[in-house]
């Protein structure tokens, strides 16, 4: 059992991450305020001291704490350290990123320290952005100074300032809503600009709250307007901690402390593996240093760390290896190692700084429709974009170009055991993923899953229901359906059968499905599972619809060499299109129909740029 202590965004992602394994656990925070909804986990409320956590934890056989709290409850995290020693129990602190500390801010060790600066230095005005809870400690500053302390518009927040006494015509109210950014929302530029202009604060204090805690936005707007910036430094953690800084990097030390949490493992594509080879190979180069671990950032902004099995460099070149773990996938490439070579040279006015070249096991392309030049090497576009990002930044010097071999021992032979032969990919296997992650495929547990999410999406009251194959076109969904909560929108995966099963069992209104064309053209041919070991494209079918639908002979005979069905919208006129895509979801609807008796079904056919057709 899992106890999490949170009450802030990286709460709220601790309990994203939790549900994901569908076992119970308890939520924590001191108010009843952070409006979270944990479908697995039983939510507390009420601060906690050492021994209260610690009976709760040996009364509930809590093996894990999980400090998810703001980075100024230092109460909080050494009640937490001291629980955790006294039961043996291990903690991960999921914490926040920071920027590097700006020497020409004023960093202060804590409030008395801060006053002390600011009298010193002539402080006459001041715009506090450091929370309601810090009005009491910098009572002496504001007793004697005008100040304005920017805080949430709430009755509690109220107390507390007319409790210390502080002048109400010198507050800031702003309005913290579910699902609204604090960066996208509060903080923008221009807001302070105004703010600090109307009130002439001569400084601003605020707390080292990381970039999730819009510290960056607060002190690029003092800047601009030349008003000295005061910080107060964010108190140090107890090493004992074990340190991770999103939600990948939180369930991976979740599935090493604690095994039995989630029934699968995740793991990392063969793209995140080259791409930490690649980093690793080129600081060996730049350094001589043979790095254990290299920390690399996702497609989605989150920064993981990958441990290398090898390094080595020679006078030109530096090269590195990370072996595969596919987690609980049955990933013909698990364990395999994955090989970077990098050498540099200069180049003036180069067109490309980062060249990719295939070595041992990794296939080179020969066939269109993959999204990358035919005698390309097999590195899809998403992992070539991963290296980029991070190796441009170390090169030496703007004329400086970067070739990177990516090779995997043996990949010849794991090539046989994929579609590569079929999709025109010859020699070896493809560097691919779209997130970095592999998630573990299994169907008994893929569709418990299912089934779980939409009883409680059922349970918080919605009548729809939004069924999306992956994290793609759930992005794109969420922007068509705003106004549904985040349960609304379940993975279906290829389960598009068990889904349509679940959601007439447990009685939703609506069903909206959005499909990519891949998915759609197989399930269009009555495929329930679009899984590719279990269905493939059919040729004959998609020229089929394509008469159906008009298109000319032209169109049929350029179906005859496609290699993937999303090629299609690089085929199919624009005029076409539609009637096109109305054929397929007409056939989807009724494959879809007899398995959906109790609900109103809305097909929603996504393109590769996001777009909603017809």
């Amino acid at each position: 059992m899992i106890l999490i202590l949170g009450g802030t965004t990286e709460g709220r992602a601790a309990v994203r991450v939790a549900d994901e394994a569908n076992q119970p656990y308890f939520y924590s925070t001191k108010g009843t305020l952070q409006e979270v909804i944990c479908a697995h986990g039983t939510r507390l409320t009420g601060a906690m001291d050492v021994a209260a956590m610690r009976q709760f934890c040996a009364a509930n056989g809590i093996r894990l704490l999980i400090d998810a709290a703001h980075p100024f409850a230092s109460a909080l995290h050494q009640t937490i350290a001291e629980t955790a020693a006294r039961l043996q129990l291990p903690v991960i602190r999921l914490e926040r990123r920071y920027p590097p500390r700006d020497p020409s801010l004023h960093w202060c060790e804590n409030y008395a320290d801060a006053i002390r600066q600011m009298e010193a230095d002539g402080v006459d005005r001041l715009l506090a952005l450091s929370g309601v809870n810090t009005i009491r400690p910098l009572k002496p500053f504001w007793e004697k100074h005008p100040c304005w302390f920017r805080i949430l518009d709430r009755k509690e927040s109220l107390r507390i300032v007319e409790r210390e006494g502080f002048p109400k015509e010198n507050l800031i109210f702003f309005h913290e809503e579910l699902g609204t950014s604090f960066n996208e929302e509060l903080m923008q530029v221009e807001t302070w600009q105004c703010r600090v202009s109307t009130h002439q604060t001569t400084a601003m204090l605020t707390k080292e709250s990381g970039f999730t805690g819009g510290f960056v936005e607060k002190v690029e707007a003092a800047k601009e307007k030349g008003i000295p910036v005061y910080v107060v430094k964010r108190p140090a953690l107890p090493e004992t901690f074990y340190f991770t800084y999103g939600e990948e990097g939180l369930r991976k030390l979740i599935e090493r402390l604690l095994p039995d949490f989630f029934p699968l493992k995740s793991g990392y594509t063969t793209g995140c593996c080259a791409t930490a080879a690649a980093k690793a190979a080129l600081l060996t180069l730049l350094t001589g240093e043979k790095p254990t671990e290299i920390e690399i950032a996702l497609p989605s902004g989150e920064w993981i760390t990958l441990p290398i099995e090898e390094s080595e460099m020679s006078e030109s070149e530096g090269f590195a290896s990370v072996r595969k773990e596919s987690g609980d996938d049955p990933d013909v490439t698990n364990h395999a190692l994955i090989c970077a070579t990098v050498s540099l040279h200069q180049e003036e006015n180069p067109t490309e700084r980062i060249r990719f070249r295939a070595g041992e096991g990794v296939g080179i392309v020969t066939l269109p429709g993959l999204g990358l030049p035919i005698g390309d090497p097999a590195i899809n576009a998403t992992p070539r974009r991963m290296i980029q990002e991070v190796l441009l930044p170390l090169l030496p010097s703007p004329d400086t170009v970067a070739t990177v071999t990516i090779s995997v021992p043996g990949g010849a032979e794991l090539a046989k055991r994929t579609f590569n032969p079929k999709l025109g990919i010859e020699g070896g296997i493809s560097i691919i993923g779209t997130s970095g992650i592999v998630r573990p495929f299994s169907s008994d547990a893929f569709i418990a899953s299912i089934r779980k999410e939409a009883n409680v999406a059922k349970a918080i009251g919605c009548e729809t229901l939004v069924i999306n194959s992956g994290a793609k076109s759930e992005r794109i969904l969420r922007d068509r359906f705003p106004e549904l909560p985040p349960q609304a929108f379940v993975h279906y995966g290829n389960f598009i059968g068990e889904t349509l099963h679940i959601a007439n069992e447990i009685g939703f209104k609506q069903v909206v499905m959005g499909i990519m064309l891949g998915k759609a053209v197989k399930l269009a041919e009555g495929s329930l599972d679009t899984h590719s070991k279990k269905v493939v494209m059919n040729r004959d079918f998609l020229k089929q619809l394509a008469m159906e639908a008009g298109c000319s002979t032209k169109i049929l005979e350029a179906i005859d060499r496609l290699t993937l069905a999303r090629e299609l919208w690089e085929i199919l006129p624009a005029a076409c299109q539609p009637r096109f895509c109305q054929v397929v979801l007409d056939r989807c609807a009724a494959v879809c129909a007899p398995h959906l008796l109790q609900s109103h079904l809305t097909l929603l056919l996504i393109r590769e740029d996001g777009a909603i057709m017809p």
